[in-house]
């Protein structure tokens, strides 16, 4: 049952992430879903009940002891324990072996994320990629994943990337030449007789 901080919580909310916690209610604001889990769960010492009737109608019938009951304390549960599967993540039919995609793609995800981080119940949602802080502690667990960033590797770029050391050289050289080349000009007529490739021999 809902209570009276869940109401003016929920009136507070805008209306996309109202939908989205009615159709996935969360276990914080829902102990009973919780409850249920907890008790739908095998227990280690399974309990024998009798199915034969008493030999006298009217006995009462025997309580369960109190430590026989299930405890009235809620666990938090886990996001493999929800009674439905997380809308965040693909889920496999394991009668046919196919997977599904995900309820809520990576663009809606981020969406809702951010909605839920700008009314204070990003903890309230799934667990999700998106979630802040999430990205941060993947990189930190995986690392770079670039190539040719580890211990003695270099990085092997584009083209223009790995040829532009030469031909800045070349233009070097080219502007140190130039003087020569400009006398040069001016000793063969400004140009005529003067030879358009080096070897003499037109480009091919």
């Amino acid at each position: 049952m809902a209570t009276p901080q869940t109401i003016e919580l929920a009136k507070t909310l805008p209306p996309r992430l109202l939908r989205f916690f009615q159709r996935y209610p969360p276990p914080q604001l829902f102990p009973s879903i919780t409850s249920q889990i907890a008790a739908a769960a095998p227990s280690d010492s399974p309990v024998t009940t009798s199915t034969t009737p008493p030999a006298d109608p009217n006995a009462a019938a025997a309580e369960p002891s109190p430590s026989d009951a299930a405890p009235s304390t809620t666990t938090p549960v886990a996001p493999e324990d929800l009674a439905f599967p997380n809308p965040f993540q693909p889920t496999k039919n394991f009668t046919t072996g196919r997977w599904h995609g995900p309820v809520y793609g990576l663009r809606k995800q981020a969406d809702l994320v951010k909605l839920a981080s700008a009314y204070g119940v990003v903890d309230l949602l799934p667990w999700t990629i998106k979630k802040p802080g999430e990205k941060e502690a993947r990189r930190i667990e995986r690392g770079l994943t670039v190539k040719g960033t580890g211990e003695g590797q270099r990085v092997k770029g584009k083209l223009w990337e790995r040829t532009l050391k030469g031909r800045l050289e070349m233009r070097r050289q080219a502007m140190l030449d130039m003087p020569r080349l400009i006398q040069e000009w001016k000793q063969k007529g400004h140009g005529r007789g003067w030879k358009k490739w080096p070897s003499g021999k037109a480009k091919r």
